[in-house]
């Protein structure tokens, strides 16, 4: 009886095995074998090499696209899902109450209606149109032929078709993640009420001398900033965050041809946001990177030229502090009359809750942000104004007309059509050019105006120019030899410095000190800079607390990290001792000079924008500031001394965080990353859907950019850096490299869907093929043939 029962048990524990595994492989993409196609006119042949990168070769442009959208949605399509519903504001039917917030914002955007605008506006006999609907119309034929993915199953939701629509919300979602003033104007406009402009001025802030003053203001406008951070932050899709770029000529490299590097800085997730496939067509070729649901490369290069992005970090959005009429709340003042408030019902369908149904209220400015953030706690309404909800949107023609040029004057004509998100669109061809675009419609406000405070709703800061592209920051084959961008200030334009965001000098530093005096760069020199660790900037910081700092006064411990420090090169490498140390006095200085007058709310939203990181090294090197002192003490604190509490304080934390052997306190046990997968968040399904934790080295504003918050709490987990290393060398084309930061495949079943992390993670590089014979050999084969 015994026996039986074991053998039944045997039999039913193989069942199960089997059982699972034909499940398991049943939501696997397919990667070779046959598949029928509707809408082909030829039989089209897809290689998937062996990193599960996808060569296409079609004999027509529309069945390559078209073969495109059913390829990347089996590798993709959960995280198209994902980004198709953020801009109408429809995660909340999927993840519930604790996506509201993002889904009210979102909302209240009007980048739902603008793109159902932007689909009328495109003309249905453009070849833009009718690719675009090709590669759709690939999508939705996997939707009704391929497995369902298990996040559909999970979640149990059904699969529909996507639109046009849906791909125009997704540039939406990327245009307002590339956005900086959402974190940056509400607190500027606190620290000014709270602190005066002398304070402001300090951090680098140009305040006009006859800037006009808004009354009445209520210091809870901060707020803002914190609940827009947060939804940011928490939202399953990442935001875009900064990059590096350079193209040297042939003047600068050993074989005499171009070389082209490009990093766009993007938030970790898993998958990674980038798609990357190869098409090619007797008339056309292209090696690209696409984001989910949109058929043209962001990102992209061919045999005769390459082009790639940074973000710009200009200026696009401006908040408006509105004047109600003493009498009616449902208008409000614009120069010398009253309008009426614009006013629509917005209804967000939450899972297992009922639906929620909230008024938006927008003025000429835009939509008005008190009762969408619910944080906002002023009588007064604060709207925003962003350009890229003002302007028609020929974002999509431009990738196209991009991705299929035939020269570089062809490029800059779909460059000069991009009015949203700002970029820096870098350029490299195989006939020697090298070229640098800002892209952006920019504008001019009156000069009474600030654009990183909040401005004045009532007619005195309006838009009083737009720039035309030939004034926008731009370079072609300078005398230098070489472009390049690392989010940092452009040059002066049209009589102006535009305002922005942009980063600290420290990666311009050290990508012009590392080009400059050098003139034989090869594919291999790149590959090697583009993972540089080292800082540029952090070196002359730490002489000048070192220098700060009586070793007599000093305990041993404290002698010992302070050495480490003083020989330390700037390197954030893995096993860097003093890289620790001085992370964590970068904070410990931060939080003894600013938080006392800004207070611990302000203070934590200061350091989440990109001002904290440009003040860093402009402080330090100040001898004299109204920020010293300690407004906490009855005693006026100089640089010296603050300088040295944070070193004391450094000290001791570190001591308490790994002992007392400062061997043990090296950046590897502090610097992390894992690729995080929204269902990752769940404990017992972190292993399967997340990818990592990794030690890296690199870090803040070093080439290889890491991100990470600035905390106390002594672990830097990061959750941005580069969404792709790419190195593209004209002498050698077929043979240029690159690194995803996962992998190709969104699909947990897939082989494809981590196995490059630990290679990104390592700083490693493959190739990006291009030779179909050495395609074939490595790759598998899907045919799509034509439906009979």
């Amino acid at each position: 009886m015994k026996k039986r029962i074991l053998k039944f048990s045997l039999a039913l524990i193989a069942i199960l095995i089997i059982a699972l595994f034909l499940f398991i492989n049943s939501l696997k993409p397919t990667y070779k074998g046959e598949i029928t196609l509707n809408g082909l006119y030829n039989k089209t042949s897809v290689y998937f090499d062996d990193y599960g990168i996808p060569h296409i070769y079609a004999n027509t442009e529309e069945d390559a696209v078209r073969s495109l959208g059913y390829v990347h949605a089996q590798d993709r399509l959960w995280q198209m899902e994902l980004l198709r519903r953020i801009a109408p504001g429809k995660l909340s039917e999927l993840f519930g109450e604790a996506a509201l917030e993002n889904d009210k914002l979102f909302a209240s955007l009007g980048i739902d209606e603008y793109s159902e605008e932007s689909v009328k506006l495109l003309s249905k006999n453009s070849d833009t149109y009718k690719m675009a609907n090709a590669y759709l119309e690939g999508i939705n034929e996997f939707i009704a032929k391929g497995p369902t993915p298990i996040e559909y199953k999970i979640l149990g939701l059904k699969k529909e078709n996507f639109t046009l629509k849906d791909t125009y919300n997704v540039i939406g979602y990327m245009a307002f993640s590339f956005a900086m003033a959402h974190k940056t104007d509400p607190l500027l406009t606190s620290l000014q009420k709270k602190l005066g402009y002398r304070y402001l001025n300090e951090l680098g802030i140009q305040v006009p001398a006859n800037s006009t003053l808004i009354k009445n203001y209520n210091e809870h406008i901060e707020d803002l900033t914190v609940a827009i951070n947060e939804i940011m932050e928490n939202s399953p899709i990442p935001p875009f965050i900064g990059s590096n770029s350079w193209v040297v000529n042939g003047n600068k490299t050993e074989s005499g041809k171009v070389l082209f590097a490009n990093d766009p800085h993007i938030a970790f997730s898993s998958p990674s946001v980038w798609y990357e496939a190869h098409i090619e067509t007797p008339n056309f070729e292209s090696y690209g990177y696409y984001l989910g649901a949109v058929p043209f490369p962001v990102l992209s290069h061919n045999r005769n030229y390459a082009y790639g992005i940074t973000m710009f970090e200009n200026d696009d959005i401006d908040f408006y502090q509105e004047r109600n009429h003493p009498n009616d709340d449902s208008k409000y003042q614009f120069k010398r009359s009253y309008r009426d408030y614009s006013s629509t019902k917005k209804t967000i369908n939450v899972k297992d809750e009922e639906p929620i149904t909230f008024e938006l209220k927008s003025t000429i400015h835009g939509p008005v942000m008190n009762g969408i953030v619910e944080t906002i706690d002023t009588d007064r309404p604060i709207s925003m104004s962003w350009i890229y909800t003002k302007i028609p949107n020929q974002l999509l023609t431009s990738l196209y007309e991009m991705s299929r040029a035939k020269n570089l004057d062809d490029v800059k004509k779909g460059v000069a059509k991009i009015h949203a998100p700002g970029l820096n669109i870098m350029y490299g061809d195989a006939d020697g050019n090298v070229s640098w675009w800002a892209a952006a419609q920019l504008y001019k406000l009156p000069e009474n105006a600030n654009s990183k405070l909040i401005l004045s709703g009532t007619g005195n800061h309006e838009i009083k120019d737009y720039l035309n592209f030939t004034q926008n920051p731009q370079a072609h084959n300078p005398t230098w030899n070489y472009v390049y961008s690392a989010n940092n200030q452009p040059d002066s334009i049209a009589g102006i410095l535009y305002p922005g965001y942009y980063l600290p000098e420290d990666r311009a530093k050290r990508i012009t000190e590392l080009l400059d005096p050098k003139n034989d760069w090869t594919k291999t020199d790149f590959m090697k800079m583009i993972s540089d660790t080292k800082s540029a900037v952090a070196p002359n910081n730490v002489k000048i607390i070192t220098e700060s700092i009586e070793k007599k006064q000093l305990n041993e411990i404290e002698k010992e990290a302070l050495e480490t420090l003083t020989n330390w090169d700037g390197d954030f490498n893995k096993k860097s001792i003093a890289a620790t140390i001085y992370t964590k006095y970068i904070y410990r200085f931060l939080e003894n000079t600013f938080q006392d007058e800004m207070g611990e709310t302000s203070f934590r939203n200061f350091t989440k924008t990109h001002l904290a990181g440009r003040t860093i090294a402009e402080q330090l090197n100040k001898e004299k500031s109204i920020w010293w002192d300690n407004t906490s003490t009855n005693d006026r604190e100089s640089r010296s001394d603050i300088l040295r509490i944070s070193f004391s304080e450094t000290v001791a934390v570190l001591r308490e965080q790994f002992g007392d052997d400062i061997s043990n306190w090296t950046w590897n046990r502090v610097h992390t990353l894992e690729h995080k997968h929204p269902f990752g968040e769940i404990s017992v399904l972190r292993s399967f859907f997340n990818v990592g934790p990794f030690e890296v080295a690199g870090s803040k504003e070093v080439i290889n950019n890491l991100a990470y918050k600035f905390t106390n709490d002594g672990t830097y987990e990061v959750h941005a850096g580069p969404s792709t290393r790419r190195i593209i060398d004209f002498s050698d084309i077929e043979n240029s490299m690159s690194i995803l930061p996962t992998g190709n495949s969104g699909n947990p079943f897939s082989e494809f869907y981590k196995d490059q992390a630990e290679m990104y993670a390592n700083n490693e590089f493959r190739k990006m093929k291009m030779n179909k014979e050495e395609i074939e050999k490595v790759s598998t084969k899907l045919t799509f043939t034509i439906e009979k």
